[in-house]
């Protein structure tokens, strides 16, 4: 009944929509050359607003500190894809332009960090610590839900790190991840071969078992990436290095995080505001700074976030609670 309900409500608001459609471009113009005419009105009005808004904004800026967020894995891309999907996180590339930014907009005064991520690659995670250690001026980095290795490694570039009790926060270490599909393939009775020059070139392949010599070369890298981890976070967070491998990798909640010295403060968002104010000595006005992108690449994310929204949008309004129930059971 509630699907049907749904399904009803979809239906009218499509009928109530075309029937505005009609009177605003079909009744209410007497000609082609009107109809035009009330189109390209609203545009320039709409582009008239726009332009002031941002004009306005470059004359008279009501901020002075930005607000850069850094949440899910960290990539180089923000695992974009062509395909309708939900949002995702901006690409490193992105964070550090927006940091980039904020660092040469005379009214930004500050750099808040916004960290709620597991972590990523390593390269990606460097390039947003080393964006926010280069900006010129105070930056505060905060955490709600998880601040976790390469995450923790953006933190280590900020003046502080603030966390709530229930942060989850650390995991200074790194992975390597790699599956083997030997056993798969003799099962299929497939012959894998290739020809290579170098002895490690196939190091890695999930198409051949580890001999000891390559397992030590991989580990190897492995553990400079590790090394190079635990000394960026101990120069950064003023921590000895001895300490940080101590921690070996774990994850801790906030209030023990805090008390081992990996988070400065605990508090919420008000409360960190309330620190920007003592840095400050002024109220803190935050703007959010996004990725400056291109008209078809904002085009592009538009259509699929319509798109996402538009299918999950009729997904709901079709589908009966019992058989939701009954998924969520399975």
């Amino acid at each position: 009944m509630t699907g049907l309900a749904r399904a009803l409500v979809v239906a009218g608001l499509a009928v109530v929509s075309a029937v505005a459609g009609y009177v605003l471009f079909v009744r209410f113009p007497g000609t082609l050359a009107e109809l035009l005419g009330v189109v390209l009105v609203l545009v320039t009005v709409g582009a008239g607003l726009r332009f002031g808004s941002r004009l306005a904004g470059s004359l008279f800026p009501t901020y002075n500190v930005a607000e850069v967020a850094v949440e899910g894995p960290i990539t180089r891309d923000g695992g974009s894809s062509p395909l309708p999907s939900g949002p995702t996180t901006p690409g490193a590339d992105d964070i550090v332009e927006q940091m980039e930014r904020a660092d040469e907009d005379d009214a930004v005064d500050a750099l808040l960090v916004k960290l709620n991520t597991p972590g990523g690659s390593v390269v990606p995670s460097d390039d947003i610590r080393l964006a926010a250690e280069r900006f010129d001026g105070p930056t505060v980095a905060y955490t709600t839900d998880t601040c976790a290795s390469g995450g923790y490694w953006i933190a280590s570039g900020c003046d502080e790190l603030w966390a709530r009790e229930g942060s989850v926060v650390g995991s200074i270490g790194v992975r390597s991840p790699r599956f083997t599909a030997t056993g798969l393939l003799e099962k299929l009775g497939v012959e894998y071969r290739q020809f290579v020059a170098g002895e490690y070139k196939e190091a890695g392949s999930p198409f051949t078992d580890l001999d000891d010599d390559e397992r030590d070369y991989l580990q190897g890298i492995t553990d400079e990436f590790y090394e190079t981890f635990v000394e960026t976070v101990a120069e950064g967070r003023d921590l000895d290095e001895s300490f940080v491998r101590d921690t070996e990798a774990r994850v801790y909640l906030g209030s023990e995080a805090r008390d081992l010295g990996l988070v400065d403060e605990l508090g919420t968002r008000v409360d960190v505001e309330e620190r920007l104010e003592t840095i400050l000595r002024e109220d803190p006005q935050v703007r959010t700074f996004e990725p400056s992108r291109g008209f078809n690449v904002r085009l592009l994310g538009a259509a699929r976030s319509v798109a996402y929204a538009l299918g999950h949008g009729l997904a709901d309004a079709v589908t009966p609670d019992d058989e939701v129930e009954v998924r969520a059971e399975r």
